[in-house]
This record gives C-alpha cells, sequence and structure tokens, in this order.
C-alpha cells in the first residue's frame, strides 16, 4: 500500500465517541447521500497522500487517544486502505476502532468477517434528510449502531436519544484560517451559524474544496 486517498486527520475529537479520539476522514464517496453536510469528501480525485505518513501520524498520536473514530467520505470505497489503516492502530493500541459507512451493514459484513476484530463498533446506512433525527451520534434515525467487540460496548452509552450534548461540535482551524467542524449537528444548526455570523457582519463561505492533512 503506498497511498490512501484521505481528507483530514485530526486530534482530538471529542464529538465522535467517547473520550478524545483521534478523528480520520476519508476521502471520496460513491452514495453522495442528498443533504450530506461533507459533500467537500466526495471527491475520489483528491486529498491523495502517502500511506506512510498517514501511519507515522496514527503512531504519534495514539499514545494519547481514547480510539479511533473513521468516517468520511465513505471509508469502504477503500476496503484495502481502510484494512491497513486499522491494522497499524491495532497493532498499536487495544482502544476501539468506530466507523462511520454508509453502506447498510449486509453491505459491510463481507469484509468485516474478512477481518475479524478489527472493527469494534460501527455506524451503518446512508443519511436521510427526510427522515427524523432523534437519535444519538446519527445524522438520522434509519441509522443502525452495531457493536462488534468486547471494545465497542462503550458505545452502548449512545443507543438513547440525542441531548443537547449531542450537537456539540469540534471546531478546528488550518494555518490559513480556514474552519472546519466535526460532529453531527441538528437539523438547521449550520444555517443558523451562517445567519449569527451574517448579522454580526461576517461573510461565511463554503466550500468542497476544503484543506487537507493533519491538524494537531
Amino acid at each position: 500500500m503506498t497511498g490512501i486517498a484521505l481528507s483530514r486527520l485530526h486530534f482530538p475529537v471529542t464529538t465522535l465517541g467517547p473520550g478524545q479520539r483521534v478523528g480520520l476522514w476519508f476521502q471520496g464517496c460513491s452514495i453522495q447521500c442528498p443533504g450530506c453536510i461533507s459533500a467537500d469528501t466526495w471527491d475520489p480525485n483528491a486529498g491523495h497522500v502517502a500511506f506512510g505518513a498517514v501511519a507515522d501520524a496514527l503512531i504519534r498520536l495514539e499514545p494519547g487517544a481514547d480510539g479511533l473514530t473513521v468516517s468520511g467520505g465513505e471509508p469502504f470505497d477503500q476496503p484495502e486502505a481502510l484494512a491497513e489503516i486499522l491494522s497499524i492502530w491495532r497493532a498499536y493500541s487495544s482502544r476501539s476502532i468506530f466507523l462511520f459507512t454508509g453502506y447498510d451493514y449486509a453491505q459491510i459484513s463481507p469484509w468485516l468477517l474478512a477481518h475479524p476484530g478489527l472493527v469494534d463498533a460501527v455506524m451503518t446506512g446512508p443519511f436521510r434528510s427526510d427522515l427524523s433525527q432523534t437519535r444519538a451520534l446519527r445524522g438520522s434515525d434509519n441509522q443502525a449502531l452495531h457493536i462488534l467487540t468486547e471494545a465497542g460496548a462503550e458505545f452502548l452509552a449512545y443507543e438513547r436519544p440525542a441531548d443537547a450534548t449531542d450537537r456539540r461540535l469540534d471546531v478546528m482551524f488550518d494555518d490559513e484560517g480556514h474552519a472546519w467542524f466535526a460532529g453531527i449537528p441538528a437539523r438547521g444548526d449550520l444555517a443558523r451559524l451562517r445567519r449569527a455570523l451574517s448579522a454580526a457582519g461576517h461573510v461565511a463561505e463554503t466550500s468542497d474544496r476544503m484543506p487537507r492533512g493533519e491538524a494537531a
């Protein structure tokens, strides 16, 4: 494995699982759910980086992390790279690996069977803007949480209705002053943020080509 299409790598992320986690977002998504707030991660031709650089960053960040959360984009659109990345983490850490995927469980189960114990918990299913959003750690209520290992049992705490703590967002800035968010906002939160910034005299612009790479 020489390369991987990666949107971003960040530590710490506190809004996508318990504790302070390493967050890794794959680049490229074939599902492209209508209304997705991460459309900047759809393009499979962007964000190509050397696999070794990603592995080195994970190894460096692992000692201070409570786990690894992987999202995207769509992680399972790069199944070989996904297996390699998770194997690197597993070689250094027993802390939980949690994945978000837009595929249903039946679609990813062959991969999971081929890589037993590599994923501790996974949230499956496409984002559906036409459905309600009342459950913790979900963009829409059709998404299902699957606990796969004993380490993944810590995610049972998210089998509940969402509350205000679930709507927190991690805010990150790059060296050029661009901001991006990690977390699962409530419906309309980002539109309200744009209006609030506008009312304060700021101009908020969004882009489908956000900066890539690692923030620490």
